[in-house]
């Protein structure tokens, strides 16, 4: 009898702890370059965060619980003023770096009940942010297997902006799906969006599919409509950087769109966060702050200095009566609602 290798399709860390402190890889020379940065503070982390070395909501909230270990060593040597005031500051100011990611402002909410009253916090506050990182990839291969299990076989499938494991501590969250999806035979075409202004889904979700030698297909953003037309999608797989109460998502600028288009062409879409990235102070969208990126992102540098200007939000709403399932490790919610997502969160 002749085994079948199993293939993972798990080989991509973005966010490491070495014994010499915290290490990123840099997403923005992606797929040119394979470069780790070294991170010894929270200026530094803060400032990583803020260019988008590190993104995806649940990889920043990774590096944010590590940066918690490194905002306590500091703390440690500020004689300036107290250790829990020292502390909070430099948490204030990671948490001041991107404003939509609700996974940055969970991780450093959990990292403030950790240390209290504790006499060692650095060396436990590293233990925790070591199980934070260990239980989003743990959350992430759950939900891959559960969001697969929504497939038929033959299914075709498209994805926006990076979802994966660049955007979590490994594996992926809509890639996740994906990729369990590729490995049980259930997935037959994979289709991956360029997402302007950054090109996520052509940097680097495509990196990640060539990387693991998972076939995909690469398509103009303006291409998606077409395609579900003509009847060559069945699932649109997306991230969220925010889940609200009832079921509303933040995303990914165009998500929204596609979320739009799905529910015209009778296309399924399918959102895959772990529960780190519920707001529970946010009841619906409405709650959720837009971040607003520079406008030199996408203008033309000729343009700088003149009267045309250029608006660029980096994620947008789609509301939960366009959502078709959201996965989560704890279970798939089908036609998300405020009571579902009650029950879940309870």
């Amino acid at each position: 009898m002749i085994e079948t290798e199993i293939v993972l399709y798990d080989s991509i860390r973005p966010v490491r702890w070495q014994d010499n402190g915290l290490y990123l890889l840099d997403q923005r020379k992606l797929p040119n370059e394979e470069v780790y940065l070294h991170i010894t503070s929270t200026q530094a982390l803060y400032e990583a965060i803020k260019d988008m070395v590190v993104r995806g909501a649940p990889a920043i909230g990774i590096a944010a619980a590590y940066g918690a270990v490194i905002a306590a060593e500091e703390s440690t040597l500020d004689s300036s003023i107290g250790f829990t005031q020292s502390l909070y500051s430099r948490l204030d100011l990671l948490a001041s770096s991107r404003p939509t990611a609700i996974n940055l402002f969970n991780a450093l909410n959990a990292a403030k009940q950790v240390v209290v009253n504790n006499s060692d916090p650095v060396s436990t506050l590293l233990a925790w942010a070591n199980k934070w990182l260990a239980d989003d990839i743990n959350a992430n291969k759950t939900i891959g297997a559960q969001g697969a299990s929504c497939f038929k076989a033959g299914s075709r499938v498209l994805t926006h902006c990076n979802a994966g494991a660049l955007a979590t501590g490994g594996y992926g969250t809509a890639l996740g799906v994906i990729r369990s999806g590729y490995q049980q035979g259930l997935v037959e075409t994979i289709y991956s969006a360029e997402t302007r202004p950054w090109n996520q889904g052509s940097r680097l979700s495509l990196w990640e599919f060539e990387r693991e030698n998972i076939p995909a297909t690469l398509i103009a953003d303006s291409v998606a409509a077409s395609l579900m037309q003509q009847g060559l999608i069945d699932w649109v797989v997306v991230g969220a950087d925010s889940i609200c109460r009832n079921g509303d998502i933040a995303n990914k600028i165009g998500t929204y769109s596609l979320a739009v288009l799905a529910k015209h062409h009778g296309v399924k879409l399918m959102v895959a966060a772990p529960t780190t990235t519920i707001d529970l102070g946010a009841e619906s969208g409405a709650s959720i702050v837009i971040e607003q990126r520079s406008a030199s992102e996408i203008l033309p540098p000729h343009y700088a200095k003149g009267v045309v200007n250029a608006l660029n939000p980096v994620f947008d709403v789609t509301p939960a009566h366009l959502i078709s399932a959201i996965v989560t490790e704890k279970g798939v919610i089908e036609s998300p609602d405020a009571r579902k997502m009650r029950a879940l969160i309870e």
